[in-house]
């Protein structure tokens, strides 16, 4: 393994730990408020960092397709409050895995959208993924439970959002890109905090209409503060990653945020995963690798 491998490795192995830390973080926000907020507060101090970094260098690309640009912003988004949200209700280990599904998810909609070609490989990789979901969710007849299919359906937004991405890259500047998902990620929540008042919600779906409560102690802000350099710092170590070793191998290593998820739920009061969610684990992942490899 040469030098730039290995530090390709390692970057990608702390953006791993960090990005665990930072779901640990946000279940530990939990409990002081909701998980739109929670969405909000690392949105709009995201904003500020990106609109700082394009008026220092401006970008050159020429755009020309905004409404994809929106609605990479809307997918982002989407994920973002349901993957928060399912943090909160369900094991971190299980929430961040099921948010891993979004490559399988990706294969698919690459498929029937871009035309893209699915391979024998793929498709195995596809049953693999999907017999873990199973493990994981462990269904009732022809059921699972609210939490664990929002915590699927956030990896498919997540999928979605990066299949805009392929669409738009060539057009829009990296930062453009993470501006219209941030954009999103601060003012959705604002029109949602604004009508919650006046929208009698499901309990299924209250998680959406929650009213804004400016965090009222300094332990709150310090950790939506270092929830906001935690996930900047995580992004800018798996971009180096792949700057510095191939996308197969840095893919590999990206899983090792699994593991590291699981013990820091553990740490926050997590029961420990029995064998079949263990099981659904390791085939999501297998499924995942098998995708990027194929």
């Amino acid at each position: 393994m040469n030098q730039k491998v290995e530090s390709g490795v390692l970057f990608m192995f702390f953006s791993a730990l960090i990005s665990a830390l930072n779901g640990a973080i946000a279940k530990v926000l939990s409990e002081d408020i909701s998980a739109l907020e929670i969405v909000f507060f690392r949105n709009v101090i995201g904003v500020v960092f990106i609109l700082a970094m394009l008026k220092h260098t401006p970008t050159k690309l020429p755009g020309g397709k905004p409404h994809l640009l929106l609605l990479r912003g809307f997918f982002g988004f989407s994920a973002m409050i349901l993957f928060f949200y399912t943090i909160t209700t369900i094991n971190l280990g299980e929430a961040i895995t099921l948010n891993k599904t979004s490559p399988l998810f990706v294969a698919v909609i690459a498929y029937f959208a871009l035309n893209e070609k699915l391979g024998s490989r793929a498709v195995l990789a596809l049953i693999v993924g999907f017999i873990g979901v199973v493990l994981i969710t462990k269904p009732t007849g022809l059921s699972i439970s609210y939490e664990h299919f929002l915590g699927i359906m956030g990896g498919l937004l997540a999928a979605m959002a990066y299949a805009t991405i392929k669409k738009i890259k060539h057009l829009y500047d990296a930062r453009v890109i993470v501006l219209s998902f941030m954009g999103m990620g601060t003012l959705l929540p604002l029109i949602l905090f604004g009508v919650a008042p006046y929208i009698d919600a499901p309990e299924s779906l209250s998680f959406l209409f929650t009213e804004l409560v400016m965090p009222s102690t300094p332990k709150i802000w310090l950790l939506i503060l270092s929830m906001a350099v935690i996930s900047t710092l995580s992004q800018w170590l798996l971009t180096k990653a792949y700057s510095l070793s191939k996308a197969g191998i840095i893919g590999v290593v990206s899983y090792t945020n699994i593991p590291f998820a699981i013990g820091f739920g553990y740490m926050l009061g997590d029961t420990f995963p029995d064998f079949l969610t263990f099981c659904g684990i390791g085939l999501i992942i297998l499924g995942g690798l098998m995708i990027k490899r194929g």
